[in-house]
């Protein structure tokens, strides 16, 4: 009996299950990870600036938030990707190869029926868009209040305050509901 010989679609679906949800947990640690790296990075800005009393480090904090945002937004949607992808092709793929009578990865399917997912999701998004949008606004604003404006930072915050306008809007737009 050659090695291929036992290599069946059901076993390389499984194979590929687990990979995925290796893929997905790895993702979940790393995106979780980002938010509290944000929230670090932007109060050690904040005491930075506040101690060298130089109001136009503030704007370091809105460059922090949309490059780890980005970033934390990309690896949510992968994570969501992988679950839909379980859920709705490999699942049923499997199912049909085995011949099992319902789902199967029931796990995929049970958490997202879960009465209070919708709340919890929704309170996730809030923090998400505090902790990537308003924070870096509110350090763009203080800028803006402070005397260190000058026309080449203020074109600068300008920009700033478009991408994260993008950036929530992202954020809103990915949001599972």
């Amino acid at each position: 009996m050659t090695g291929t010989e036992d290599v069946t679609e059901s076993r390389l679906l499984l194979a590929e299950y687990d990979r995925l949800k290796e893929e997905q947990n790895t993702r979940i640690g790393f995106r979780d990870n980002l938010l509290y790296f944000t929230l670090a990075a932007s109060t050690a800005v904040l005491a930075i600036a506040v101690q060298s009393e130089q109001a136009q480090l503030l704007l370091a904090v809105p460059v922090i938030c949309l490059v780890l945002g980005w970033t934390y937004l990309v690896n949510d949607e992968k994570i969501s990707a992988v679950g839909c992808y379980i859920r709705d092709q490999l699942g049923p793929r499997l199912a049909e190869l085995s011949g099992a009578h319902g789902a199967v990865f029931g796990w995929e399917v049970y958490h997202r029926e879960d009465p209070s997912r919708t709340t919890r999701k929704r309170l996730q998004t809030v923090v998400d868009l505090f902790t990537y949008l308003a924070l870096p606004m509110i350090c763009v604003t203080a800028f803006w209040c402070s005397s260190a404006v000058q026309p080449l930072l203020v074109i600068v915050s300008l920009a700033q305050t478009l991408a994260l306008a993008v950036l929530g809007w992202q954020f809103l737009r990915y949001a599972e509901r």
